[in-house]
């Protein structure tokens, strides 16, 4: 054992206790030691949150580089600071036994505030940002960075009601103020209050040396939420938290991933044998992404990406999976729809024709009347979609055609008989009536909903707009003279939008996948 074990680690006052805890350790197993401080980025930058920054293992990636330059033996880190994967060439080799798991509120003077609406907490966190404006969504968060001490002090100097750090961070250095609380139902940052410590794959000697001080206990947890958050391909700059623990022989676990204002939250928990726990990570990361993990995931990785595209309908978590990559997609519905009563009257008498050009009109007839009420001869319809809802809820059909100035044309030509009923919007055109009434076809037209216009101005950076309808081309001009790409469902959409943009594209097929494949056509 004549070898000194050189142990890497960051100046500040936590990082020397922590290396020197490794260090005492290991000199009682008789080794001979010596601490090597280094300076992080993560500690000379102190202007920025951390998530700001864009750097994973930004106080780890200064030991790592003084390692594979054999200027130090082994690192001492905190685990929550680590990257889950390791640069090549260096590897885990122990993790020390576990100290306090949870997050810290330090106040000034008392707790009152939490019942306050508006209060001002600070934290350089993303994770706790998000799981305090969850819990607290009136309050104000302000970006608190530096050691330990520096943010004791900035929490004296301003004035903030409180501030969260690591429990195990305060106590470790024995300077917990007695103003503080644990903050238990704040989800700790994966591998929170464990202490790791890394070396050269190549070095057995030093590598055999440090695998007993391992905790297998605190291992094992630790490494169930480090996978969790690599499967979430989480880091700094995801709001993601992770806690395993052990009792009775049984693994525990719980993670959350939130939006970064803290809006959107998704949890997960899951308990398994001890030994039958190595999917567990995976079970719960797959939970989360499935139940609108991926899209809070791409929000983040996009959040400093500007929307190219803008769909006038809201997009489902299936339909924004189909966007290649370079598209950075926002939706809304520009169009809000309220259906009508639709008085018994309309329907005392056997209606022998009726047309239905939406699923919106469907909507409406079937939450008026039963089944069995609506009775009639003919139906004709536009869209395959509305046909099937229609041929679902009320009946066969008897014509479709892919858009209203095509059924009008066929029904001048084939309808039986002189009159027609049609269940219709406040908001339409006039293409169809026009047509049947200058061939003398009568048209009854009934209200069975109305439109409203809800668009909104667009950011100047959205390259194209996906249009659904002539009304959302309406819509969306009414807010916005940006000259854009139209990718429109249907050609008569596409004779709206071309009134107003030069470049308009048509879909193949009249439905949402085809408007995002056009979109990605242009992307690739």
């Amino acid at each position: 054992m004549s070898k000194t074990i050189r142990i890497g680690t960051r100046d500040s006052e936590l990082a020397l206790w922590q290396a020197k805890t490794v260090q005492k350790q290991l000199e009682h197993l008789g080794h001979k030691t010596e601490l090597v401080p280094v300076k992080s980025t993560g500690d000379i930058v102190l202007d920025k949150p951390l998530y700001e920054m864009g750097i994973t293992g930004i106080f780890t990636r200064t030991l790592d580089i003084a390692m594979l330059n054999h200027d130090i033996d082994i690192a001492v880190h905190s685990l929550k600071d680590v990257p889950t994967l390791l640069p090549k060439g260096i590897v885990q080799v122990a993790v020390l036994k576990r100290g306090n798991v949870n997050d810290t509120l330090v106040f000034k003077n008392n707790e009152e505030f939490l019942g306050a609406k508006e209060a001002v907490v600070a934290t350089g966190s993303l994770r706790r940002r998000a799981q305090w404006l969850n819990r607290f969504p009136s309050h104000t968060i302000v970006d608190l960075r530096g050691n330990v001490n520096s943010r004791l002090q900035k929490l004296k100097d301003n004035e903030w009601n409180g501030a969260i750090f690591a429990a195990a961070g305060i106590g470790r250095i024995g300077i917990r103020p007695e103003e503080s609380i644990n903050l238990d139902w704040m989800i700790p940052a994966p591998a929170q209050g464990a202490i790791m410590i890394t070396a050269l794959d190549e070095d057995e000697f030093v590598k055999s040396a440090c695998a007993e001080l391992n905790h297998e206990e605190t291992e094992i947890c630790t490494t169930i939420e480090r996978q969790f958050l690599n499967k979430l391909e989480g880091g700094c700059t995801a709001p993601i938290g992770a806690l395993a623990y052990i009792k009775d022989e049984e693994v525990h676990f719980k993670g959350v991933l939130l939006s970064e204002d803290g809006s959107k939250r998704i949890d997960v928990t899951r308990v398994k044998k001890l030994g039958e726990h190595n999917d567990m990570a995976q079970f719960c990361a797959d939970f989360v992404i499935e139940r609108g993990g991926k899209r809070l995931m791409d929000n983040i990785k996009n959040a400093t990406k500007k929307t190219n595209v803008f769909s006038t309908k809201s997009l489902t978590e299936d339909q924004r999976l189909l966007f290649n990559e370079k598209v950075v997609a926002e939706s809304t519905d520009f169009i809000k729809i309220s259906l009508n009563r639709i008085h018994p009257r309309f329907l005392r008498n056997e209606i022998q024709n009726v047309i239905i050009t939406s699923k919106n009109a469907v909507e409406a007839l079937t939450t008026n009347f039963s089944a069995t009420e609506l009775q009639f001869k003919n139906i004709y319809c536009v869209g395959r979609r509305t046909k099937r809802l229609i041929e679902k809820k009320i009946g066969k059909v008897t014509h479709v055609e892919k858009n209203a100035e095509h059924l009008a044309k066929y029904l001048v030509e084939f309808i039986e008989g002189t009159e027609v009923t049609y269940f219709c919007s406040d908001l339409r055109l006039d293409t169809l009536p026009a047509v049947l009434e200058e061939n003398h076809i009568k048209v009854n037209e009934i209200e069975a909903y109305q439109t409203k216009y809800d668009g909104q101005k667009v950011d100047e950076t959205v390259e194209g707009v996906m249009f659904y309808s002539p009304s959302t081309v309406e819509c969306f001009t009414q807010k916005n003279n940006n000259e854009v790409i139209a990718f429109c469902i249907g050609e008569t959409t596409a004779k709206e939008a071309r009134k107003h943009f030069n470049d308009v594209r048509i879909a193949k097929v009249p439905t949402v996948e085809s408007v995002i494949e056009l979109v990605n056509e242009y992307y690739t």
